[in-house]
């Protein structure tokens, strides 16, 4: 199993976008994926149609009320699982950083999933700051997968997340994290400056950088308020072709690691959809 937390410290940059669609595409083709939405905003819960979900985040586990398993609930995206967000989770930054392991408990409480191999990914969709709850999925994650926005100031909003994982490393929270890969979004093939930035972060951070670039697309900025992933949604448009093909390079990136496996081990999902 990997876990990968998908992080920008900068908002509106398709973070969340990237991280429901994503698990969507990658659920389509049999992965079995757990998204964490650790974002008090719920952008990723109400974007799968859930935000009438109320107290069942990731919040009480994280400080030590209940077993995380309790909060894993099934989407209607079959292999798609997801632990929505709420505003407790706002709460959650205060109380965690008082604890004695305040940078590591996200990450204890995952382990849980690294010995049963549930789910083939977890991913994390982290808050657009640098606060407690990005910190602890940092400090939990194999990988940071970055989405940028092809805009005049991408470096400088990744030369933040290289000083974040060189921090989280320095702490001895984890010192395997790494940014694994890097999700060049909102693409406009009308402007020279899309492709000028798109070429200047290659230039910068070569092979990180993943082929597929996300596109702009009025479709993707519609597919949230409908409660749907744009694989549902628009599932023949630029933006479903895109986030299709993003998982593809995913699942192509990792093999052949766990998430690349095709046999079925369905016992532990059948027992969370009932």
């Amino acid at each position: 199993m990997k876990i990968v937390a998908i992080a920008n410290q900068k908002g509106g940059v398709g973070k969340t976008t990237t991280a429901v669609n994503l698990g969507v595409a990658l659920a389509e083709k049999k992965r079995r994926v757990l998204l964490i939405d650790l974002d008090p905003q719920a952008n990723a819960t109400s974007a799968l149609g859930m935000q009438e979900v109320e107290g069942e985040s990731i919040y009480e586990p994280l400080v030590g009320g209940t077993s995380i398993a309790d909060k894993i609930l099934p989407t209607r995206v079959d292999n798609l699982f997801i632990i929505p967000a709420d505003l407790d989770l706002a709460g959650a930054e205060v109380e965690i950083a008082r604890m004695p392991d305040h940078l590591t408990r996200l990450a204890r409480i995952l382990s849980t999933f690294r010995l049963d191999e549930t789910f083939d990914l977890v991913l994390l969709d982290c808050p657009p700051s640098l606060g407690i709850l990005m910190t602890n999925a940092l400090a939990a994650a194999d990988e940071i997968l970055t989405p940028i926005q092809c805009e005049y100031f991408a470096l400088e909003g990744l030369v933040k997340i290289v000083r974040v994982v060189e921090q989280v490393r320095d702490s001895g929270a984890n010192d395997q994290i790494e940014i694994g890969g890097i999700v060049m979004t909102m693409f406009d093939r009308r402007t020279n400056l899309s492709g000028q930035v798109v070429d200047e972060v290659r230039q910068h951070f070569g092979s990180r950088v993943y082929n597929t670039v996300i596109p702009r697309t009025v479709r993707l900025s519609e597919a949230p308020s409908f409660g749907k992933s744009i694989l549902e949604y628009d599932p023949s448009g630029a933006g479903a072709g895109a986030y299709r093909a993003l998982a593809r390079e995913f699942i192509k990136r990792h093999a052949p690691s766990a998430i690349a496996r095709e046999t079925e081990k369905t016992h532990s999902l059948e027992s969370l959809g009932k």
